[in-house]
């Protein structure tokens, strides 16, 4: 404790606004405001130790399994990760890996698409978004997507729209009878 008395006034006061407002006031085994760091890790230790010899640490949520993923290397970056996997997010990470995957969907992406200018600037889009990538010097790993060919990715794109609206369409099976709930027997 200190052993200044304006300090002790004042930590009188403050015990005492807080026992009229029905809360606890700050106990003496607690640590003191002005306690050094070592202080306040001792009283943590001596609060966590007591805490696992009363048992209230006991029935917890995956006591004694192994942790997830504790085998592999270090990963400063395990936690972001661990959150893209778990919410299922996508169009997060390094350019590098953003661009490999949609380059790999290219194609299905530009069947969605109905005109071949809306085509024409969508592949545009993805170079400039390429060369850029290779351009950044951040770190992470290397761009080894590569650009892609405008011209012969349309005419890919109208093949195969050609043969999409070449094939027979496949009728619907009709919609099955519905029973009126008062003709039941």
């Amino acid at each position: 404790m200190s052993d200044d008395p304006r300090q002790a006034a004042e930590r009188y006061r403050l015990d005492r606004q807080m026992r009229d407002a029905g809360m606890e006031p700050e106990s003496a085994e607690s640590p003191a405001r002005g306690s050094t760091a070592a202080e306040r890790a001792a009283f943590v230790e001596t609060s966590i130790q007591q805490a696992i010899r009363r048992g209230e640490f006991d029935d917890l949520p995956g006591a004694g399994k192994p942790l997830r993923d504790l085998g592999g290397g270090h990963d400063p970056d395990w936690w972001i990760r661990r959150k893209i996997e778990t919410e299922k997010l996508s169009g997060l990470g390094p350019p590098a890996l953003t661009l490999r995957v949609e380059h790999a969907e290219l194609a299905q992406r530009m069947d969605a698409i109905s005109r071949e200018g809306d085509v024409r600037e969508a592949l545009e889009d993805f170079n400039r978004r390429v060369i850029e990538a290779r351009r950044q010097l951040l770190g992470g790993p290397p761009v080894v997507t590569p650009t892609v060919d405008v011209d012969a990715e349309i005419a890919a794109w109208a093949s195969r729209r050609r043969a999409r609206d070449a094939a027979p369409a496949v009728a619907p099976p009709p919609p099955a009878r519905r029973r009126r709930w008062f003709r039941r027997r």
